[in-house]
């Protein structure tokens, strides 16, 4: 017996309706305005496939039994606050930036610590040199922890550091985010190779459903890690990878990525291994044994340093308003370097207003995006940036500048693995370090100039001329980047 038409008809309707009801009840809780209202807009103009997209993508957060456990990561912090703040801060610090300090610390972060050193690399191969030669040094333990992590032709020195401590019996761990590395070039031999050397290691955030492990499939860990035995530690942009990531669309387009790594000595690196064993403990359930967080000595250098780590296991987005903080508190000048620029309405509200206080800002990114759906979202913002007296910089095709770094005034800088983009702002696992000291400052400023230099500056009469293609599509990107 089949169904009367009409009543199929009446039934579609109800279904229709009780879907954008619900919907309006459901999406905008606990959720940015503009969020909202893009969902909304996806379920109203096509409510079956809006709907299944905001059930497997909709929740921004970790499963209830990962943030069980990253609260007990939360109060391990806390507790080791009080062992973490080592060193001697430099003097007469800024009102603004000792408030700062302590706002990150309520969200999560680490203690401020004194007697730092602090080492910018700008070249890729020399950075991939620099930690291979910090790892063959190794005498207790080795944590890696990278976005990307793979075993090619440019990081074989690399592994083979690995490999040479593990044959003197020092503990190798490695993290890697399961997603980004599932559907790249080269990684069953680079698991292959790890099960070789007897490194421990495991996926960060794995979409498992099989062996119940699963979450929102786009939620990444994007940090970049490597600790040597508590007295060094790297952190960055850089992933463990060729400059072209192995793609085949990126080899053909000729792209090579531009990236930034920090070298860390002092008390500072004991909290960059806080951050690696609190990932640690979220994939293997375990702290390892034999790892002393309150051995570190005094570094190389005189740079107060804080780690904030960052990404859906907190309550709220940790380095949005630290970059929010920094724009509001800088007196002279802001320079942005963010591979992905896709800012929210307070990020932008603080741009803006920063140039209308007078102060300098540079916002430096890529002229050729690698990401369709970000470049354009990204490039749907620079109207009004250009418009409200931002300079902006187009680093030269085929490069990516995927360097992540703000320097505020010429005593304060940021640097670490987040883009200021909503993505890394809510869905991804991120780590930044701040730094206070002109010394460090001045390093940032020289590779700020070098790509000065490279780039080229848009203006507001050559964006005016853009074809209305290019507009309707930056504006269509704009929307979705909403969907969180």
């Amino acid at each position: 017996m089949f169904l009367d038409p009409s009543w199929s008809l009446i039934a579609v309707t109800v279904i229709d309706l009780t879907i954008r009801i619900v919907a309006v009840i459901i999406v905008p809780r606990n959720r940015r305005p503009t969020a909202g209202m893009a969902w909304l807009l996806a379920i109203f103009f096509l409510p079956i496939p809006g709907l299944l997209l905001f059930l497997l993508i909709g929740n921004p957060r970790l499963p209830r039994h990962r943030r069980r456990r990253q609260q007990q990561i939360n109060e391990y912090i806390h507790e080791a606050r009080e062992y973490l703040e080592l060193g001697s801060l430099r003097p007469n610090e800024p009102a603004w930036f000792t408030s700062l300090v302590r706002m990150n610390r309520e969200l999560g972060a680490m203690p401020l610590t004194g007697d730092n050193g602090a080492r910018l690399i700008r070249d890729y191969d020399e950075s991939l040199a620099e930690m291979a030669a910090a790892i063959r040094s190794a005498r207790e333990y080795v944590h890696v922890e990278f976005y990307i992590f793979k075993s090619d032709e440019t990081t074989d020195d690399f592994f083979r550091a690995l490999e040479e401590v593990r044959e003197r019996g020092v503990p190798v761990r490695v993290l890697l985010d399961h997603w980004a590395n599932l559907s790249k070039p080269y990684h069953r031999r680079t698991l292959k190779r790890l099960d070789a050397m007897g490194a421990e290691w495991r996926f960060a955030l794995p979409i498992q459903p099989l062996r119940g492990k699963w979450q929102r499939p786009d939620l990444r860990n994007h940090r970049k890690i490597l600790v040597v035995d508590g007295d060094v530690a790297f952190l960055g942009s850089q992933n463990i990878t060729a400059p072209s990531y192995n793609l085949r669309a990126n080899i053909r387009r000729g792209l090579q990525w531009v990236d930034l790594m920090v070298r860390l000595d002092g008390p500072i690196v004991s909290s960059v291994n806080a951050v690696f064993l609190s990932d640690w403990f979220s994939e293997a359930s375990e702290v390892p044994e034999g790892i002393d967080l309150k051995k570190m000595e005094a570094g190389s250098g005189d740079l107060d340093c804080q780690i904030v780590p960052s990404g859906p296991g907190f309550e709220v987005e940790n380095n949005l308003r630290l970059f929010l903080g920094l724009l509001y508190a800088a007196q002279k000048r802001v320079i942005m370097i963010s591979p992905y620029f896709v800012p929210d309405e307070a990020l932008l509200l603080a741009i803006t207003a920063a140039t209308k206080r007078g102060l300098q800002v540079e916002l430096f990114v890529s002229e050729e995006g690698d990401q369709a759906v970000v470049y354009h979202a990204q490039r749907s913002y620079y109207e009004a940036l250009l418009r409200a007296g931002v300079r902006i910089w187009l680093y030269p095709k085929p490069y990516i500048l995927h360097t992540k770094g703000v320097t505020i005034d010429d005593e304060v800088a940021v640097i670490g693995s987040s883009n200021m983009d909503m993505r890394s702002f809510g869905l991804n696992l991120e780590i930044t370090l701040l730094v206070r000291g002109e010394e460090f400052v001045q390093q940032m400023r020289e590779v700020e100039a070098e790509y000065r230099d490279l780039s080229r500056e848009l203006t507001l009469d050559e964006w005016l001329q853009q074809p209305l293609r290019s507009t309707v599509l930056d504006n269509l990107a704009r929307l979705t980047s909403a969907l969180q």
